[in-house]
């Protein structure tokens, strides 16, 4: 743990506050028209999940808290947990799968994944930016339609609704941007 300024907190640094951890989501400086600037902060509590604004004088101290990203491999779900191994050692850490939020769908087993750690403890984990998945099922197209505007609804392999375009058929493989579920192109494996 090192204490910082409160002005150098910086979105996805993590601190200690009144005896939680709170990752970074952003940070503002206001400047009011009188008196000193404040910081106004939005982050989250990490075993909660719940957000937090807090304001700070310039001048406060925090309490940063050190991580390390490592990456490690999903094995399985056991559980409420998900069980990655550290592929340098072998070893298994489980994590619980609220870790991910609305992301857990488009975890799938071997997948690398980045996993953030204070004192060795997991706090948060990232996906990687795309993966490919089947389209299980598919509007058919309309006639009439314009092929150019309309992307259609489509239902993934993982139980994930997404949009696609017009040529995509159930059955397709598709490469999809985990962060919102959407469509990139259509998989060529």
């Amino acid at each position: 743990m090192a204490k910082m300024q409160a002005n150098q907190m910086r979105a996805g640094m993590v601190i200690e506050f009144e005896g939680q951890r709170y990752t970074i989501l952003k940070q503002n400086i206001m400047i009011p028209g009188k008196g000193a600037a404040v910081i106004q902060v939005d982050m989250r509590n990490i075993k909660t999940g719940a957000k937090k604004d807090q304001r700070w004088r310039t001048a406060d101290t925090v309490e940063r808290l050190t991580t390390e990203d490592k990456e490690f491999t999903y094995s399985y779900a056991e559980g409420e947990n998900l069980v990655l191994m550290d592929p340098e050692t072998f070893e298994q850490v489980q994590v619980p799968n609220t870790i991910l939020g609305e992301r857990l769908p488009f975890l799938v087993e071997n997948m690398t994944v980045n996993v953030r750690l204070i004192e060795g403890e997991p706090v948060s984990m990232d996906l990687p930016e795309t993966t490919v998945l089947e389209v299980t099922e598919a509007d058919p197209v309309v006639k009439g339609q314009t092929a150019a505007s309309s992307y259609k609804p489509a239902m993934l392999s993982n139980g994930v609704k997404t949009m696609v375009p017009p040529f995509v058929t159930a059955g397709e493989k598709i490469v999809v941007k985990i962060e919102d579920a959407s469509y990139v192109e259509r998989f060529k494996g």
